[in-house]
């Protein structure tokens, strides 16, 4: 067909990236016309588990998502991927895991699990996360992790062996989470590997192995991102760490009459590369365009950009449930937002970024504290779920308020304390504390909303209103999210007859109620929290549930994006919004660019 002059296919103009992955070592030649950026993720092999003492994971360093790209020269660049150490048997420290190296990017092995048997122990060794220790007369502590140091750290260190008579072993460290010490029932569990979604889905990496047990202890979990399980009948043999995650070995498990038994290897490595399939200085489309085509497409808005770029977005947690038996109301789910004015997320295209929604706390039908929320989840950016409002039953004085995104309110007996909000911390905060009771007030005080404090209890019977939300105008229109819960009052069954549950905070936030009556839930995809419930003589009132969470992502107008499930929705806002794409999550999904 004629395209202006030039003869040549028509082709969907979309440049994707390219996404290599090494499960062994290897050469990687940059896929564009020149020198480009690329993503990384860089996980060496894992620790070999000893007898007691788990395999460290192997260190874990990425760019994905949003961290610093390295320049991928047009020469052919050395890939190493790390093997994972061989499991050992006592005496001695299982072998370390080796390091795999990307370009200036090395990540160092995974530290071998420590021996022990009465009355000598040798020590676990530090590595990218470090070994679990072994036991003895008085222990080993774990290996060190981070070693040699990254920033961001690079791994966590082992868990420490529990010394004489119990002698269990320390779990290996994991790339989030630290190993868990030995305890005297069990071995440690090994820490908790991270997840990472370079390839388009989220996997799990870099997870210790567990601590092996003594005599008739069981051995401790793997962590999740490929860490072995310690021993367990029938052979009480360390479990292997898995290929190519950089998990490390399970540790073998001491009994009688097979007395020492070896642990795990580790698992090796991996290296994954994520490269724009041109350089950023030629920006192209497959197949050959005409001026005309191109002018039609741009202005369409399907020409889609290659570059990366900045969005905008609010993320609201789960609020809490109202706490039952003069409650105090819930607190909001944590609300944290860059919009409008502030720091924005930058994404890159041709990637997928999971979303996680936090669901609102069940009804609080027993005698108790409200539960809390959950948190929502965006790339770097987490909101604390709502921090349950407190009961006056079961413990003197009453059961205190939660802290969380935002705290849960107060109960009375002259007990001051709130839950605390913005926890854990983060600036701007993402909530207030909840409100407090006067002394001798029967009535619970407000849960703390995104925009204000919970109110205080302080008229006789009536309960503290939860504290107001915050609105937001990302989605194209001013919404209020993040209400507190109303503390619960009391009424003609107290002999109050003026008595009244506090108002729910503009938000989601649900009412307190009086009685025996139930308290009002928060509002769904609000994080709003659950009023508290005053539930005379232990009736049947019920403390509010908490909202769920809601994320919502605002992009540029050329930003090809998409949200899934189908529940999840993307739209175009009109003038004067320039044509913004808002990406709206009010389920757990996935976001792709």
């Amino acid at each position: 067909m004629s395209n202006g002059g030039i003869i040549g296919p028509v082709q969907n103009p979309l440049r994707g990236d390219l996404t290599t992955t090494f499960t062994s070592s290897g050469t990687y030649t940059s896929p564009g016309f020149g020198p480009g950026q690329a993503d990384y993720l860089v996980v060496a092999g894992g620790g070999g588990g000893q007898t007691y003492g788990g395999g460290g994971a192997g260190g874990f360093r990425t760019s994905f998502p949003g961290g610093t790209k390295l320049s991928i020269p047009a020469s052919p660049i050395s890939v190493t991927v790390g093997a994972g150490g061989t499991g050992g048997i006592y005496p001695g420290t299982a072998p370390s895991g080796t390091d795999s190296i990307f370009s200036t990017i090395t990540s160092t092995g995974g530290g071998g699990g420590g021996a022990g048997n009465p009355p000598a122990a040798t020590p676990a060794s530090p590595g990218g996360s470090g070994g679990g220790g072994g036991t003895g007369t008085f222990g080993q502590a774990g290996g060190t992790g981070n070693s040699p140091p990254t920033s961001p750290p690079q791994g966590n260190p082992g868990g420490t062996g529990l010394q004489a008579p119990t002698y269990n072993g320390g779990g290996g460290g994991g790339a989030s989470v630290a190993g868990s010490n030995g305890l005297p029932g069990s071995a440690g569990p090994g820490g908790s590997g991270s997840a990472n979604s370079i390839t388009g889905s989220p996997v799990s990496y870099a997870g210790g192995g567990g601590g092996g047990g003594y005599v008739g202890s069981a051995g401790g979990t793997g962590g999740t991102g490929g860490g072995g399980a310690g021993g367990s009948a029938p052979t009480y043999i360390g479990v292997a760490g898995t290929a190519n995650t950089g998990g490390g070995g399970g540790a073998g498990t001491h009994t009688i009459p097979l007395s020492n038994t070896p642990g795990g290897a580790g698992g090796s490595g991996i290296v994954v590369v994520k490269q724009c399939q041109a350089s950023p200085t030629y920006q192209v489309a497959p197949g050959v365009w005409s001026l005309s085509e191109q002018y039609n497409y741009k202005k369409a808005g399907q020409w889609t950009p290659s570059a990366p770029f900045d969005v905008d977005y609010l993320v609201v947690a789960g609020g809490a449930a109202g706490g039952k038996w003069v409650g105090g109301g819930g607190g909001a789910g944590g609300y944290r937002s860059s919009f409008p004015g502030g720091t924005k997320i930058n994404l890159t295209v041709g990637s997928s970024y999971p979303i996680t929604i936090g669901a609102g706390a069940a009804t609080q039908s027993s005698n108790l504290q409200g539960a809390s929320g959950s948190p929502s989840i965006f790339s770097s950016i987490t909101s604390a779920g709502g921090g349950g409002g407190g009961s006056s039953n079961g413990v003197p004085g009453g059961a205190n308020g939660v802290a969380g995104g935002s705290g849960g309110g107060a109960t009375c007996g002259g007990n001051p304390n709130f839950g605390a909000g913005n926890t854990p911390p983060v600036s701007p905060p993402q909530g207030n504390n909840g409100g407090v009771v006067s002394p001798g007030n029967a009535a619970g005080g407000g849960g703390g909303g995104a925009g204000a404090v919970g109110g205080d209890a302080t008229v006789s019977g009536v309960g503290g209103a939860g504290g107001t939300g915050s609105p937001n105008s990302i989605s194209g229109s001013a919404i209020f999210y993040g209400g507190g819960g109303g503390g619960a009052g009391t009424g003609a069954g107290g002999c109050n007859p003026s008595g009244a549950g506090g108002a729910g905070g503009n938000g989601g936030g649900g009412a307190g109620s009086i009685d025996n009556n139930n308290a009002t839930a928060g509002t769904i995809n609000t994080g709003g929290a659950g009023g508290g419930s005053r539930a005379q003589g232990g009736g049947a009132g019920n403390g509010g549930a908490g909202g769920s969470g809601i994320v919502i992502v605002r992009a540029p107008g050329a930003a090809g994006i998409s949200a899934s499930p189908g529940t999840n929705t993307v739209t175009t806002l009109p003038a004067p919004a320039g044509g913004c794409k808002v990406a709206t999550f009010t389920v757990s999904g996935t976001l792709t660019t």
